[in-house]
């Protein structure tokens, strides 16, 4: 009886992976300001396997990190490699920070979405609207601050950066916030459960 039993299992296990992976995911893009709390909120998302997430992963012409994997963390090349793919228009968005490229494979996105994937892809303003524009389906969710003295507050306890950093931050969030009028939805993180119960709705709904 207990083979049976896990025989049934196994085939209703296989069964829910079939039609899940026949329906298509969504991707969902979210941006906010430095200090807002992103990946906190984001690490919170990722506990609850419902919502069947997984992050874009991107390519980058960055030294591979002695704790990093390739095509985990992210896409090593070279710029060779990441000039090609540009010239091949593989990528969705690209970028350079600190004298490296930074992209988003449309390949891997494409790929994790017909595997009935939610794709969520982390990324600032401008990158976002690039994507938008390319992928106007695509969800995006602008995370708040609850004004921008509590802002300065979170940069300040974490007590990792100078008082010159904090101000360019702040000064560059003022500019981003400018931007939040284009994207589907704002949510405002005052309270991180509150937030990430918010967003949960919005990935469970699958509405624009």
């Amino acid at each position: 009886m207990g083979k049976l039993v896990d025989k049934i299992k196994s085939n209703h296990e296989k069964l829910h992976a079939h039609k899940h992976a026949d329906k298509k995911g969504k991707l969902f893009i979210i941006s906010g300001v430095s200090g807002v709390g992103k990946n906190t909120v984001l690490k919170e998302l990722f506990k609850d396997e419902s919502l069947h997430l997984c992050y874009s992963v991107s390519m980058t012409t960055r030294h591979m990190r002695f704790n990093e994997v390739n095509g985990v963390n992210y896409f090593f090349v070279n710029r060779e490699q990441f000039q090609k793919a540009i010239d091949q228009d593989e990528l969705l968005e690209y970028a350079e920070f600190c004298d490296n490229l930074y992209g988003t494979p449309k390949k891997f996105v494409n790929d994790q979405l017909d595997a009935g994937k939610n794709v969520i892809l982390e990324i600032e303003v401008k990158g976002a609207l690039k994507v938008m524009q390319i992928m106007p389906e695509a969800i995006s969710i602008f995370i708040l601050p609850p004004s921008l003295e509590e802002l300065e507050a979170r940069l300040k306890n974490r007590g990792t950066e100078s008082d010159d950093t904090i101000f360019q931050r702040l000064k560059e969030a003022k500019n981003e916030l400018r931007y939040q009028e284009h994207y589907d939805y704002n949510v405002i993180n005052d309270n991180v459960d509150d937030c990430v119960s918010e967003i949960k709705k919005i990935i469970k709904s699958g509405k624009k």
